[in-house]
């Protein structure tokens, strides 16, 4: 069985500014593919049904984000290995972790 020890992995300095950068960075590009699909969205507006599915659509994608990005230390490797896995995030923009992050991080993508 492969159980993974996260909660007490030390975050340096350097490591917690390269996992903000990372983590914002992320955050960033999901944000704004939500932003261009309302801008669709919206603009295609005919009736009251197709505005309150707009408004079910923010809310659905609202409560997906706000529990996805969790920037506790003690989720924030597997919180990365979601946002590898889903293309928000790239590997080589965590460079800079230990190699240990690094490996649980990309293990974690694999499952």
């Amino acid at each position: 069985m492969f159980v993974m020890q996260v909660s007490d992995v030390e975050w340096s300095k350097t490591e917690k500014e390269i996992a903000q950068a990372a983590f914002e960075k992320a955050y960033e590009r999901e944000i704004q593919t939500v932003v261009k699909e309302v801008c669709k969205r919206a603009s295609s507006i005919a009736q009251p049904d197709d505005m309150w599915q707009l408004h079910d659509f923010l809310s659905a994608r609202r409560h997906e984000i706000d529990g996805k990005y969790d920037y506790r230390y003690s989720v924030l490797i597997f919180v990365f290995a979601r946002l590898v896995k889903e293309g928000w995030l790239h590997l080589d923009e965590l460079e800079g972790l230990s190699t240990d992050k690094l490996t649980k991080v990309a293990a974690l993508t694999r499952m």
